[in-house]
This record gives C-alpha cells, structure tokens and sequence, in this order.
C-alpha cells in the first residue's frame, strides 16, 4: 500500500529529516511543526514532472476520517510543488497519520464544502487565515477521503 517508483527526498533538510523521523517511529517522533505541538501527517505524492514518489509534511487537518491538504505554501504568491502532484494524480496518494500509511482518493473542494472545510483548517492551524490574507491567490484545499480496503 504505497506509492510506487524511487523515492526522492525533499531538497529541504528540514522536510527530509521530519518524514525520515516520522516513518521510522510510526508517527511517534516528528509528529508536529516544529515544537509548536500543532501535528503534522506525512502525504506521499508521485512527482506530476519526474514521476518519481514524494513526501511532504502537512499539517493534520482531520474529521470523519477524511483530511484536508491546504496548499497555502505559508501564503505564497504560488501553489506548493506538491499541490501539481495531487492535480495531476489524485489516486496516487498515500497519508500516513500515525504508524500505518493508508491510501487516499483525493479532490479538491469547492463553494460550501470548501467553506466549511476552511473553518475546520483554521481551527486546526490558525496560522492559515494569515496566510490567505497575504495572498492575492484563492489558496487550493484538497479533501483526501481514505479508499476502501481490498
């Protein structure tokens, strides 16, 4: 249950040594931003240019069981690397939120459902509603709903 093909680390130093933290513990150790103690989940992408599987640390936004992946790249005035790895795969996605990775369908949200999931975003991380206003882009939110097991 992953993605498949050659894993490239992040060419952040920070990004590798979370997700190689994260995986190695099962969740257990790297599980937040930093020492804010706002937790993180680790998504596996498949790079939409190289093909090859990446994996970034986003913040765990969480309810009913589905997650949202906000793109908001600190309020950037561009998307994420890794929001062009969920448009051009969405099936190819893999969370991991504590010890068991688990396989994803992912689409992005819109109007109300966006809505509300935005709500749930910036209780989860606050932060978010800063990065919006910084912006001039509508930042992507993603809703990532676990696929059902064979």
């Amino acid at each position: 249950m992953t993605v498949q093909g050659e894993y490239e680390p992040s060419p952040a130093e920070w990004v590798r040594t979370q997700v190689a933290e994260y995986e190695s513990s099962g969740g257990t150790r790297a599980n937040t931003l930093m020492d804010t103690g706002w937790p993180v989940i680790i998504v596996t992408t498949r790079g939409n240019k190289s093909g090859k599987v990446r994996k970034t640390p986003l913040m765990r936004v969480e309810h009913g069981g589905d997650y949202a992946l906000v793109a908001s790249k600190g309020g950037a005035p561009t998307h994420p690397v890794w929001y062009y790895n969920l448009v051009a795969n969405p099936e190819a996605v893999v969370i991991q939120d504590g010890p068991e990775p688990f396989e994803v369908s992912v689409r992005e949200a819109g109007g109300e459902e966006k809505r509300l999931w935005w709500e749930r975003a910036v209780a989860a991380y606050p932060p978010y509603a800063e990065y919006q206003e910084k912006t001039d882009r509508q930042i992507p939110l993603f809703i990532a709903s676990p696929k059902a097991k064979a």
